[in-house]
């Protein structure tokens, strides 16, 4: 039993009957559908949204939408689990699996009114809209108090004014949920959630980044320019966006975790099968401590990291607070994923530095892991203002 510094929770480590087969499913559907095209989307920078229809039909886009809505109806250790299998094959696909399921659905599952979530969720749960989540712009980053994007009410529309950055699926996004300002500039309270569907007059996307690594998930501004959206789109009431945003990233810190996990994982086990089938000086270069050594350090940050997002995920499964836990599983998790694909490209040597061995990409997209849905930094001051209350 893994429990928390307070002793208030603990963690069964037993695997549930859904857990085993969503992995081997998740497992067999990235083998199957998306291993072989990892390097081409890759290189040319392609958000492949036929995987995720496919992703949909097994109800992977609505893992923790209940069956009413359209989705799956399972929890969030069945949920690192989907993430975790994908992200060992792809950590774009991973990326951008997570964003749609924690972020934009999981932000009108968690804040909607029913008539809201009875017309939105069921075409996220499904793949037919893919999802998209607005708070970073440009010039705020994590200073998202200070956002520029607003919205005026007039009537019975809101007039949004602004742009986003960073955003998944900005582009190619059937519906955004967007924070704007509708208060004061620097205060928690003047900041409200706006959905905005693709096709709104004013709402088009801007430049695509050229990403280092994830690029195979898109990544785009999306800009408002007096784009006019219906009152009724509101969620929750005027105000409530940064409240909502931050508790949306609390089990958006969760998904990301997941996704260094699996990257952590797709690299360790890449590095462990080519230690074993490598040979130099006449035997396999596992056999040396050097190598064997590496090896030693990745399996057991990898096991520390999955303990700490288990209880972090068991925690949101109980409706527990998890701040701490979840910024403490992103934070830690995001960085194995970098030490292990690291370490994996140097067990491949020359090799891991060319595109023709997976430990290259590995390595690219794990650095994403310790920036996106909040910095290591910020992990860190989440953290340490969590241990510090009285």
């Amino acid at each position: 039993m893994l429990e928390t510094m307070d002793n208030s929770v603990g963690y069964n480590f037993s695997i549930s009957e859904n857990q085993e087969m969503i992995r081997k499913m998740v497992k067999d559907f990235a083998e199957k559908n998306i291993r072989a095209n990892v390097m081409e989307w890759d290189e040319a920078q392609h958000f492949p949204v036929e995987v995720f229809k496919k992703l949909g039909e097994l109800g992977l886009m609505g893992v923790l939408v209940p069956e009413i809505y359209g989705g799956s109806g399972f929890g969030y250790q069945e949920y690192v689990d989907v993430i975790v299998e994908v992200a060992k094959v792809c950590g774009s696909i991973g990326l951008s699996l997570a964003a749609h399921n924690s972020l934009c659905t999981g932000h009108i599952l968690a804040f909607a009114n029913e008539e809201q979530k009875h017309r939105w969720l069921p075409k996220l749960a499904t793949a037919e809209w893919i999802g998209a989540w607005g708070l970073t712009e440009a010039n705020t980053g994590s200073d998202a108090l200070r956002m520029m994007t607003t919205a005026t009410l007039e009537g019975d529309e809101y007039v949004i004014n602004g742009a986003k950055n960073w955003i998944t699926h900005g582009k190619s996004g059937d519906i955004a949920v967007v924070m704007v300002r509708t208060g004061e500039k620097g205060s928690s309270k003047g900041i409200s959630a706006i959905v905005v569907e693709r096709g709104t007059p004013g709402f088009s996307a801007g430049k695509k980044e050229n990403k280092l690594g994830m690029r195979a998930s898109e990544t785009t501004e999306m800009i408002f320019d007096n784009c006019r959206v219906p009152k009724k789109n509101l969620l929750g009431n005027v105000g409530e966006g940064f409240k909502q945003a931050m508790k949306v990233l609390d089990g958006g810190r969760i998904s990301i975790a997941a996704l260094s996990l699996g990257i952590a994982k797709g690299a360790y086990e890449a590095a462990v099968n080519y230690a074993k089938e490598r040979h130099q000086f006449g035997q396999p270069i596992a056999n040396f401590q050097g190598i064997s050594f590496k090896l030693a350090d990745m399996a057991t940050e990898i096991e520390a990291a999955e303990l700490l997002i288990r209880q972090a995920a068991d925690m949101k499964n109980r409706g527990l607070p998890m701040t701490k836990e979840s910024a403490m599983a992103k934070y830690f998790a995001s960085e194995v994923s970098v030490r292990c694909a690291t370490e994996a490209v140097q067990i491949f040597g020359g090799y891991g530095y060319t595109k023709d061995f997976p430990v290259e990409k590995y390595y690219r997209d794990s650095k994403l892991c310790t920036i996106g849905e909040g910095t290591s930094e910020i992990q860190k001051i989440v953290i340490a203002r969590e241990v510090l209350k009285d």
